[in-house]
Protein backbone atom coordinates (compact mmCIF):
# COMPACT_ATOMS: atom_id res chain seq x y z
CA UNK A 1 0.00 0.00 0.00
CA UNK A 2 2.72 2.68 1.09
CA UNK A 3 4.33 1.79 -2.42
CA UNK A 4 0.90 2.53 -4.76
CA UNK A 5 0.98 5.63 -2.15
CA UNK A 6 4.61 6.80 -2.80
CA UNK A 7 3.79 5.88 -6.95
CA UNK A 8 0.68 8.29 -6.98
CA UNK A 9 2.95 10.87 -4.86
CA UNK A 10 5.51 10.90 -7.53
CA UNK A 11 3.89 10.95 -10.52
CA UNK A 12 1.40 13.84 -9.34
CA UNK A 13 4.36 15.61 -8.28
CA UNK A 14 4.86 17.49 -11.81
CA UNK A 15 1.57 18.63 -11.35
CA UNK A 16 2.62 20.64 -8.04
CA UNK A 17 5.94 21.59 -9.72
CA UNK A 18 4.32 24.98 -10.71
CA UNK A 19 2.77 26.01 -7.46
CA UNK A 20 3.95 28.49 -5.56
CA UNK A 21 5.97 27.23 -2.32
CA UNK A 22 3.79 27.78 0.90
CA UNK A 23 3.67 30.87 2.09
CA UNK A 24 5.14 32.64 -1.16
CA UNK A 25 4.13 35.19 -3.54
CA UNK A 26 4.92 34.65 -6.75
CA UNK A 27 4.59 37.81 -9.83
CA UNK A 28 6.28 37.01 -13.52
CA UNK A 29 6.86 39.98 -15.62
CA UNK A 30 7.45 40.31 -19.16
CA UNK A 31 10.09 42.96 -17.87
CA UNK A 32 13.80 42.31 -18.16
CA UNK A 33 15.22 41.13 -14.87
CA UNK A 34 17.45 44.35 -14.53
CA UNK A 35 14.09 46.54 -14.89
CA UNK A 36 12.07 44.48 -12.41
CA UNK A 37 15.54 44.91 -10.03
CA UNK A 38 15.15 48.59 -10.24
CA UNK A 39 11.17 48.78 -10.09
CA UNK A 40 11.45 46.96 -7.06
CA UNK A 41 13.79 49.19 -5.37
CA UNK A 42 11.51 52.55 -6.93
CA UNK A 43 8.51 50.43 -5.37
CA UNK A 44 10.05 49.58 -2.00
CA UNK A 45 10.80 53.61 -1.69
CA UNK A 46 7.60 54.68 -2.50
CA UNK A 47 5.98 52.68 0.06
CA UNK A 48 7.99 53.82 3.06
CA UNK A 49 10.31 50.77 3.65
CA UNK A 50 13.95 50.54 2.87
CA UNK A 51 16.13 48.41 1.04
CA UNK A 52 18.53 47.41 3.63
CA UNK A 53 20.68 44.14 2.30
CA UNK A 54 20.69 43.62 -1.08
CA UNK A 55 22.95 40.41 -2.18
CA UNK A 56 23.29 37.60 -5.34
CA UNK A 57 25.37 35.55 -7.43
CA UNK A 58 25.13 37.02 -10.25
CA UNK A 59 27.71 39.79 -10.50
CA UNK A 60 30.46 37.50 -8.57
CA UNK A 61 29.77 34.43 -10.84
CA UNK A 62 30.59 37.01 -13.81
CA UNK A 63 34.00 38.23 -12.25
CA UNK A 64 34.76 34.66 -12.60
CA UNK A 65 33.37 34.53 -15.87
CA UNK A 66 30.74 32.46 -15.21
CA UNK A 67 27.41 33.71 -16.69
CA UNK A 68 24.16 33.16 -14.37
CA UNK A 69 21.40 34.33 -14.79
CA UNK A 70 20.00 37.54 -12.72
CA UNK A 71 19.11 36.45 -9.31
CA UNK A 72 18.72 39.03 -6.44
CA UNK A 73 17.96 38.53 -2.72
CA UNK A 74 16.23 41.65 -2.24
CA UNK A 75 16.08 42.73 2.06
CA UNK A 76 13.71 45.40 2.74
CA UNK A 77 12.21 46.65 6.32
CA UNK A 78 12.41 50.16 7.82
CA UNK A 79 13.37 51.38 12.00
CA UNK A 80 9.34 51.53 12.15
CA UNK A 81 8.79 48.05 12.14
CA UNK A 82 11.70 46.76 13.50
CA UNK A 83 11.04 48.93 17.25
CA UNK A 84 7.81 47.69 16.52
CA UNK A 85 8.54 43.48 16.27
CA UNK A 86 11.17 44.10 19.24
CA UNK A 87 8.40 45.45 21.14
CA UNK A 88 6.50 42.19 20.85
CA UNK A 89 9.25 39.77 20.11
CA UNK A 90 12.84 40.19 20.21
CA UNK A 91 13.44 36.55 18.59
CA UNK A 92 11.16 37.84 15.82
CA UNK A 93 13.63 39.70 14.61
CA UNK A 94 16.37 37.33 13.01
CA UNK A 95 13.72 37.61 10.41
CA UNK A 96 14.21 41.12 9.30
CA UNK A 97 14.96 42.15 7.02
CA UNK A 98 12.20 40.62 4.92
CA UNK A 99 13.45 39.32 1.15
CA UNK A 100 11.89 40.01 -2.02
CA UNK A 101 13.86 37.79 -4.74
CA UNK A 102 14.34 38.81 -8.33
CA UNK A 103 15.02 36.11 -10.91
CA UNK A 104 16.08 35.78 -14.16
CA UNK A 105 13.80 33.38 -16.58
CA UNK A 106 15.04 31.48 -19.48
CA UNK A 107 13.26 33.70 -21.87
CA UNK A 108 14.95 37.23 -20.32
CA UNK A 109 11.52 37.90 -18.23
CA UNK A 110 11.92 38.23 -14.89
CA UNK A 111 9.87 37.16 -11.71
CA UNK A 112 9.64 38.84 -8.39
CA UNK A 113 8.56 36.55 -5.55
CA UNK A 114 8.67 36.56 -1.77
CA UNK A 115 7.49 34.91 1.52
CA UNK A 116 4.76 36.66 3.22
CA UNK A 117 5.67 38.49 6.18
CA UNK A 118 2.70 36.64 7.60
CA UNK A 119 4.45 33.29 6.90
CA UNK A 120 7.75 34.58 7.93
CA UNK A 121 6.71 35.87 11.62
CA UNK A 122 4.07 33.16 12.28
CA UNK A 123 6.76 31.08 14.37
CA UNK A 124 7.50 34.12 16.77
CA UNK A 125 2.78 34.47 17.24
CA UNK A 126 3.49 32.22 20.46
CA UNK A 127 5.42 34.96 21.86
CA UNK A 128 4.63 38.33 20.05
CA UNK A 129 0.77 37.77 19.96
CA UNK A 130 -1.86 39.65 18.11
CA UNK A 131 0.36 42.67 17.87
CA UNK A 132 3.02 40.77 16.08
CA UNK A 133 0.10 39.45 14.08
CA UNK A 134 -0.60 42.79 13.09
CA UNK A 135 2.32 44.21 12.01
CA UNK A 136 3.17 41.14 10.07
CA UNK A 137 -0.44 41.70 8.36
CA UNK A 138 0.49 44.95 8.19
CA UNK A 139 3.36 44.14 5.92
CA UNK A 140 1.77 41.69 4.03
CA UNK A 141 -0.22 44.42 2.41
CA UNK A 142 3.07 46.65 1.98
CA UNK A 143 4.72 43.85 0.20
CA UNK A 144 1.78 42.98 -1.75
CA UNK A 145 1.89 47.07 -3.43
CA UNK A 146 5.44 46.66 -3.79
CA UNK A 147 5.10 43.75 -5.59
CA UNK A 148 2.15 44.93 -8.04
CA UNK A 149 3.70 48.16 -8.41
CA UNK A 150 6.87 46.80 -9.64
CA UNK A 151 5.25 44.17 -12.26
CA UNK A 152 3.34 46.78 -13.57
Amino acid sequence: MRALWAMLCFLALPLWADEPLSGWAVYSTDKSYDQLVADTKAAVKENGLIVVTQAGPTKAAAARGITIPGNLVIGVFNNDFAVRVLETSVDAMIEAPIRFYVTENDDGSATLSYKSPSFVFAPYVYEGGEPLTDIAAELDTKFQTVAESAVK
